[in-house]
């Protein structure tokens, strides 16, 4: 898991809202849909030859990226659901990830059951936990998506294919990375943001606050 901070997006929301820790409508939640079929199209060009290859991920490489974004996957399905268990207990940190061998068929999978768990009301209400943190659902939310979107471009640099996320989403994660005043390390869970122009492209500016370098090419590692 990457942050526990509040998105403002989804403190305003709680704060607009008439009666604290109700469900806000269908059509008002982010939709992770997107971004999670985003990954999912970028699965069937990758060969088995590509997953020793290196990512913007300084520990992993492209079959530990797939590993995580399939343990994340789980994760956070299970966090919106809240199912909590030892999926949403276990840091991500404590090992590096394992992809099995049944990746091809598990990930896409796991991303339409994420994506699908995310459209409950119910979801974006009340606590829940993932990494082993507990928090509120709808920080759980904002957290699940910036985690598709930021992984989803990794994964995408790392194999040599375009990469693109929408408006909302992106202004989303940025909401979610954006240093805070009492907490400008953000916990150290992220390296620090990298300098880019502020005319830079949305995505390029997002990618920046994560602690990665927007240009960034598998043969800079």
């Amino acid at each position: 898991m990457d942050t526990h901070e509040t998105p403002a997006s989804a403190a305003d929301e709680s704060a607009a809202s008439d009666t604290p820790g109700t469900a806000a409508p269908a059509d008002a939640l982010p939709d992770l849909g997107p971004a999670a079929r985003r990954i999912a199209a970028l699965l069937g060009p990758i060969g088995d030859g590509a997953l020793d290859g290196p990512t913007p991920c300084p520990d992993y490489a492209v079959r530990e990226l797939l590993g995580h974004l399939t343990g994340l996957a789980a994760a956070f399905r299970d966090a919106a659901r809240k199912d909590l268990g030892p999926g949403t207990a276990a840091s991500p940190d404590a090992a590096l990830p394992v992809l099995d061998d049944d990746w091809r068929e598990v990930l896409p999978r796991r991303l339409e059951e994420v994506a699908a768990a995310w459209r409950a009301p119910d979801a974006w209400t009340g606590m829940t936990r993932a990494g082993g943190i507990e928090l509120p659902g709808e920080v759980a939310g904002a957290v699940a998506l910036d985690e598709l979107v930021i992984h989803g471009w990794d994964l995408a640099r790392s194999t040599g294919q375009p990469y693109a996320a929408d408006e909302a989403e992106l202004r989303s994660c940025a909401a979610l990375l954006a240093p805070d005043e009492d907490d400008p390390d953000r916990g150290g869970i992220f390296g620090p943001p990298v300098p880019v122009p502020a005319d830079a492209p949305l995505l390029d500016r997002v990618i920046a606050l994560s602690g990665r370098r927007p240009d960034w090419r598998p043969g800079d590692r």
